[in-house]
């Protein structure tokens, strides 16, 4: 699920799933209840939508960079940074920072990306997929793929203020290729990350909620999490039938960390639900990647009991 390679898709209506998606779609027997909610999928971007895209503080981006790796990437700004020009257009003000893994790739013209706008204060999230441009501003993403998620496992949070000044400078990141005991801790403490993935039809990004303990680190390489009943789209699971590139990124909501993870995942199929593996190729860690600060959160009252 994601952009095609020419921007006048962005103004046709998009096929809403390829072939993984309807793989996975008749595996668990859902043909029908994807058909359906998969009429929800817009090619433009409506005045409801518009309006609760320039109304966040950040935007969740994914796309691969020059090497080829998916990530995911935090971006905030003043509410309106990022706001719709137009039915099919919208415009990212102060692009990707230049310290994070995908730095340049909106800079090449015709990137593909995905994004979810979330709002933890309403329980409220969108996702957009297109085609990224760059713009004297920032970039452009012609949308070709607008859609909203139910509030399922979203936990609420309260945004409490923004520290402007907390935002490091190029080069306070630092990467690695294994998780840390400090980073093994707080991915195990964790009840939410966003998930990037990859398909020959372009990018997607999405989002994973739980109770703490959710997402399991079984080695210093390798995580895992169960796949929780959703909207019978699976459109992440889809991807990952097709290519299984992935870019993880875990917020810490209270210091503004981001911890940016890019590797490869596949799902396994069992008796007692699916479960998601990913392998780790290099992580990101970035202090005080956000200005933004959240309190703590009240948890989804969907969220299934943790182990």
């Amino acid at each position: 699920m994601g952009a095609h390679d020419t921007s006048s898709r962005a103004r046709q209506a998009v096929p809403a799933y390829h072939l993984g998606s309807l793989a996975v779609q008749r595996r668990m027997g859902v043909q029908e209840l994807a058909a359906h909610v998969g009429r929800s999928i817009t090619p433009g971007i409506r005045p409801i939508a518009a309006a609760f895209l320039e109304a966040q503080p950040m935007l969740v981006i994914g796309a691969a960079d020059p090497a080829g790796r998916v990530w995911s990437t935090l971006l905030t700004g003043t509410p309106g940074f990022t706001r719709a020009t137009g039915p099919h257009t919208v415009s990212v003000v102060g692009g990707v920072p230049a310290h994070d893994p995908l730095a340049t790739a909106v800079t090449t013209a015709g990137t593909p990306v995905g994004t979810i706008a979330l709002d933890p204060r309403t329980r409220r999230r969108m996702r957009l997929n297109g085609i990224a441009r760059p713009s004297a501003r920032g970039f452009t993403i012609e949308a070709e793929q607008v859609f909203s998620n139910c509030p399922k496992y979203l936990q609420k949070r309260e945004l409490y203020g923004s520290e402007a000044a907390a935002r490091p400078e190029s080069g306070a990141a630092r990467h690695g290729e294994v998780l840390t005991p400090d980073q093994v801790r707080r991915v195990c403490a964790a009840d939410t990350f966003f998930v990037a993935t990859a398909a020959p039809d372009g990018v997607d990004a999405s989002h994973r909620g739980g109770n703490p303990g959710f997402v399991r680190v079984d080695a210093p390489r390798e995580i895992s999490w169960r796949d929780y009943p959703g909207n019978a789209m699976f459109l992440t699971l889809g991807n990952l039938e097709e290519d299984g590139r992935a870019g993880l990124l875990f917020l810490d909501w209270e210091t503004g960390t981001t911890l940016q993870l890019s590797g490869l995942a596949h799902t396994e199929y069992g008796p007692e639900g699916r479960v998601t593996r990913f392998r780790i190729d290099r992580t990101v860690e970035t202090p005080a990647a956000s200005p933004l600060r959240w309190s703590a959160p009240e948890y989804s009252p969907a969220n299934p009991t943790t182990p």
